[in-house]
């Protein structure tokens, strides 16, 4: 179900019998009160005839009512700011299963909901961003993955260790199986400005990727599980169509329990 198009769809709507309530049919409804009076007034009727008379139909009231939140939820989550809930364990430890997450919708530009054509250039994605974008593979459905490699860049991963430009990304072994993440490793890499956590499987080879330069207009990318994430390496450039926004902040975590807002932090 794609709600943006649904929000679209009510705005749309709503606004609709609202205009049409406002410029037609309330000035119809007073012109058909005054002719049914004998006078041609409604000065002399009961207020509550009166008031019966003018008195909006429901789907007037509820579309009069409903219009101004529904714009506002629109203009919010379409240019501001997103929600979205974490489904799997792709970018642990960043992110865990049952976070809950905010997407800045400006960060990479100003897009049109639904269409998502860009209209306002306000920056692009830069290495080391937490990305959220549409699936190549089936745009309906959105991704979270980490930005690795920008338009122009020569990206290789060949033994866990990740090559950009010929480089290897620096990292450092934090922890040998951590209790979150028994028989993992626990890295920290440091990609461009960005320090952050990952993880790798010593006994999981992993894919191998031969060096490849990343399209303009495209981007490549990489869950923080390494050896658990469905990622660049497998399907392929993220373009830049795609794009939903910048992850940015944790504000609650829920497994099904009771919702819990001791995690809330930034998202690095």
């Amino acid at each position: 179900m794609d709600f943006s198009l649904l929000l679209v769809l009510a705005v749309a709507v709503t606004g609709v019998v609202w205009l049409l309530e406002l410029v037609w049919w309330r000035p119809a409804r007073r012109q058909r009160l005054v002719a049914s009076t004998e006078a041609g007034t409604t000065e002399g009727l009961a207020p509550e005839a009166r008031e019966k008379a003018l008195k909006e139909p429901w789907p007037v009231d509820y579309a009069r009512s409903f219009f101004p939140v529904l714009l506002a939820v629109l203009l919010l989550r379409s240019f501001l700011v997103e929600p979205f809930q974490i489904p799997s364990g792709s970018m642990r430890p960043t992110l865990e299963v049952g976070d809950f997450i905010l997407v800045n919708k400006f960060a990479y530009g100003l897009r049109l909901p639904v269409a998502n054509t860009k209209i306002v250039d306000l920056g692009e994605p830069e290495r080391g961003d937490v990305m959220v974008f549409r699936f190549p593979d089936e745009p309906s459905v959105n991704f979270i993955k980490r930005v690795v490699g920008l338009p122009g860049d020569r990206i290789r991963y060949a033994d866990k260790q990740l090559f950009v430009n010929g480089e290897p990304v620096p990292k450092r072994l934090l922890e040998v199986g951590p209790p979150k993440a028994p028989g993992e490793l626990l890295l920290e890499e440091q990609l461009g400005e960005v320090a952050h956590r990952i993880y790798n499987n010593p006994r999981d080879a992993g894919p191998q990727v031969r060096e490849i330069i990343v399209p303009e207009g495209h981007y490549f990318t990489m869950g923080d599980n390494r050896d658990h994430s469905n990622d660049s390496r497998y399907w392929g450039f993220v373009p830049e169509d795609n794009i939903v926004g910048k992850a940015f902040a944790v504000w609650m975590h829920w497994d099904g329990g009771l919702p819990s807002f001791t995690s809330v932090r930034g998202i690095q």
